[in-house]
């Protein structure tokens, strides 16, 4: 089981040099892609002109553009709700970068009360992520959202 505690407590150390959000999320998503089991991706899109784009990432090549309300990202993005998908073939939309995922979590990033990006982490495994996950990678995200300047 994944100490999330652990994991925030070191993504707040590595922020503590430099917050701007690119070496952030960057050193974030190795964090994550490194620390969980089972993950072809782990990275963030950032909100640009209404729309998601690729930002860092851990992983196989990515869609660079996702627009809001498409796709469990741009679903996240719309109704600012972590969305967990058991089984991504099931989620109506759902883009697929990677044929190899098949499931997905991806939590709201907020900053001055409105979405700014999204953490996004997909399995080749049906139902890889839990309530444990989906609430540790809250946490992970909400202390982000207190270090990160966007």
């Amino acid at each position: 089981m994944t100490d999330y505690k652990l994991l925030t407590e070191q993504m707040k150390a590595l922020a503590d040099t430099d917050k701007w959000f690119v070496p952030v999320m960057s050193n974030a998503s190795a964090l994550i892609y490194e620390n969980l089991e089972n993950l072809n991706w782990a990275g963030f899109y950032v909100v640009k002109n209404g729309e998601l784009v690729l930002g860092p990432f851990q992983g196989k090549v990515a869609c660079i553009h996702i627009p809001c309300g498409k796709g469990v990202c741009g679903t996240a993005l719309l109704e600012d709700k972590t969305q967990l998908v058991v089984n991504v073939h099931d989620f109506p939309g759902h883009i697929a970068c990677d044929s190899a995922s098949n499931s997905e979590i991806v939590v709201p990033i907020h900053k001055d009360g409105k979405v700014v990006a999204v953490l996004d982490i997909d399995s080749p495994l049906v139902g890889r992520f839990t309530e444990d996950d989906k609430e540790g990678l809250e946490l992970f995200v909400s202390e982000l959202e207190k270090v990160i300047e966007m």
